[in-house]
């Protein structure tokens, strides 16, 4: 029997349109996709009261619909994320706001047309929160894992649907926290120092260790507060874990710089070019020679 080898369907081109009402990029946001009933509203923090008070968004926030929170600090390697889920959204967003103080801005997903009820919008949150735990790009908030709610296969169906129109849009307003880093293998970089082996790729969102790399059991004397307290979150993760004298990464971990993840590898600060290619090129002196050739390259007129 002849099997048909098929190619998975190219990515279809789409048209978003951002509305920012106060006229600042960073401020609140309407968000729309063409062919699509849903709408996203992103916005700060420090203006959620007078947001929802707005008799032009108002409907929104009376509206079920599914939300993340964000947060970044300085003292964290990864930002941070809260989703959850109201019917409405608005009172959820009031009692984080009150209770809740890592976030900075917020973003929520409703139907234009009121097609969404609350097993839709629980479905989204149960998702989104094995996606985001799944991907590890970003620390998860969330104390408990939602339970996914009894929906017919048609109706799950129809929500996947509208969840895909929503996860092509996470990216663009900065939350890539749900999807798995689409890598190209074809130049793996290796640290081989001190009895320690460990493989990883560049990425778009940051550099990638990939799973059995080890690292040192314990930092030097040396080693950064930042960088001590992110390899102790990596092993209550149980991203990394101790095996003899050594630890074992046992899943595919992203970090946002080549140097975080030498210096978390190698247990004190380090710099990208502790990592090379099978022919002994620094990460360093790849970039440089990427930039070197992409300079030299005729303009098309």
């Amino acid at each position: 029997m002849i099997i048909e080898k098929r190619t998975p369907p190219a990515a279809k081109p789409f048209t978003i349109r951002i509305f920012c009402p106060d006229g600042s990029p960073s401020g609140l946001r309407i968000i729309e996709k063409s062919n699509w009933s849903g709408r996203c509203l992103v916005c700060p923090k420090s203006l959620l009261p007078e947001i929802k008070n707005n008799p032009d968004y108002k409907s929104m926030f009376d509206s079920p619909g599914v939300y993340v929170l964000f947060g970044e600090s300085e003292e964290e390697e990864l930002p941070r994320i809260y989703v959850g889920e109201g019917d409405p959204v608005g009172p959820r967003l009031d009692k984080h706001y009150v209770e809740k103080d890592f976030w900075t801005w917020f973003a929520f997903f409703i139907a234009a047309d009121g097609s969404l009820n609350k097993s839709d919008i629980q479905h989204f949150e149960a998702k989104l929160v094995a996606l985001a735990n799944d991907a590890q790009k970003m620390s998860l908030d969330n104390d408990n894992f939602p339970q996914f709610p009894n929906l017919s296969l048609a109706d799950k169906a129809e929500a996947d649907g509208f969840l895909s129109e929503m996860l092509s849009i996470f990216p663009l307003i900065g939350l890539n926290a749900f999807e798995k880093e689409k890598i190209s293998r074809d130049t793996l970089l290796h640290i081989d120092s001190c009895r320690i082996n460990a493989n990883g790729y560049e990425t778009q969102d940051g550099f990638l260790v990939l799973e059995g790399s080890m690292a040192v059991l314990s930092g030097t004397p040396g080693i950064s507060k930042s960088l001590h307290k992110l390899r102790k979150e990596l092993v209550e993760k149980k991203v990394m874990t101790a095996r003899g004298d050594h630890m074992v990464f046992v899943q595919d971990y992203i970090f946002r710089t080549p140097a975080t993840a030498a210096g978390t590898i190698l247990g004190h600060p380090a710099g990208k070019s502790f990592w090379m290619d099978e022919n002994g090129m620094t990460l360093k002196e790849l970039q440089e020679k990427r930039i070197g050739n992409a300079s030299n390259e005729p303009i098309d007129s």
